[in-house]
């Protein structure tokens, strides 16, 4: 019985750390970008915006947002994408949102879009008390969009890194994304790996299914 394609990718996926320059072709690079448009969602709230820095001189932009070791995870790679998700959530994007949902053909009348309207801002309202929950609500959102962009770019032949260590703060600054109502969560490095990254040739180590899952009876 053939192996699971899926099964197969997180099999042999690893996080790499060296990259050798290689540039990701811009049409998988958008290929890319429009799988993560179309990842999910909680409501389909679409609480983020992503940042994409392509040239030389835009990744290293993101430098001084991070340590000394990730610097190569951005210089040698093709593509660092900005995870970003808004500080407040306004009006404007619920009605963004559900404008667009209507053009799409979502709603047969209006009282069903009246119902997705009210049951959106009633779900994500129960995270809009402070801006902390909000943005960790958010994040949460994002980390299922990186993980899906994680294997989509596997699945094409490209490596990736999920940089760690990153002064949020900083990348805020850099890209002036207060300003904008925004707030940096996660950075993504997409691109080739060196031959001699070491951590390409080592086994992938996960804790036993025994000890990670438990069924509920």
């Amino acid at each position: 019985m053939e192996k699971n394609v899926f099964l197969r990718l997180a099999e042999e996926r690893y996080t790499t750390k060296h990259y050798n320059g290689k540039m990701i072709p811009r049409e998988q690079f958008a290929t890319l970008c429009e799988i993560l448009r179309l990842a999910p969602t909680s409501v389909n709230a679409q609480a983020w915006h992503f940042f994409t820095a392509h040239t030389a001189e835009a990744r290293a932009k993101l430098l001084p947002a991070l340590p000394d070791f990730n610097h190569d995870r951005v210089t040698g790679a093709s593509d660092v994408v900005v995870f970003t998700v808004p500080t407040k959530l306004t009006d404007a994007h619920f009605e963004r949102v559900l404008e667009k949902e209507a053009a799409d053909g979502r709603f047969p009348n209006d009282e069903i879009r009246k119902q997705q309207d009210q049951g959106r801002r009633y779900f994500a309202g129960l995270h809009m008390g402070s801006e902390k929950d909000l943005v960790e609500w958010e994040a949460r959102q994002a980390y299922i969009g990186m993980g899906i962009m994680l294997y989509a770019a596997a699945g094409m032949g490209i490596d990736s890194t999920c940089l760690e260590g990153v002064d949020f703060k900083k990348v805020d600054e850099i890209l002036g994304l207060r300003e904008k109502g925004l707030t940096a969560v996660v950075l993504l490095s997409l691109g080739y790996r060196n031959p001699n990254d070491g951590n390409a040739m080592r086994p992938k180590s996960r804790l036993a299914t025994e000890e990670i899952f438990t069924e509920i009876k």
